[in-house]
């Protein structure tokens, strides 16, 4: 049987991404996020986070970079990696994920841009056509031809 190392976690940035660059010009992103985990203690449900650094080469962390700020929730998807190395003579050790694939969830996240947006559209005038990029109201009380109020 062949080793397998994948990775698939769903938590929230802990702090804004880094993002560096290689002396060969290659961008490198960091960032950490947390990871909750409800145990049960007695009779009591409890939370406990999980940290774990996230690493993200390339175009990827690039583009990334400036969507990735605390608070947003993030998927990824990638592979354990270990860096060894000795310090004070001492061998150390630390366990980042390498990812391959990252998914922007929950919305705004941390970020406030944006949220004065959607008062601006309601506040057009009704008879004025959306362009494609708005979403359409279809909360208006126009007749759409059903006579029945369907329950769901």
């Amino acid at each position: 049987m062949a080793d397998l190392n994948h990775v698939v976690l769903i938590g929230r940035l802990t702090r804004e991404a880094e993002l560096k660059y290689t002396a060969g010009g290659q961008a490198v992103c960091k960032f950490s996020i947390a990871v909750n985990r409800r145990k049960k203690n007695g009779d009591q449900w409890e939370d406990e986070a999980n940290f774990f650094d996230i690493v993200v080469w390339g175009k990827q962390g690039e583009s990334l970079h400036p969507y990735l700020v605390k608070g947003k929730m993030v998927g990824v998807d990638g592979e354990l990696r270990q860096d060894r190395w000795q310090q004070d003579g001492q061998n150390r050790s630390k366990i980042e994920i390498i990812a391959n694939y990252i998914q922007l969830l929950g919305g705004q996240g941390g970020g406030s841009s944006g949220s004065g947006d959607r008062n601006d559209r309601n506040d057009r005038n009704s008879n004025q056509e959306p362009s494609r990029d708005e979403p359409r109201d279809y909360s208006s009380s126009k007749d759409d031809g059903f006579t029945d109020d369907i329950p769901f």
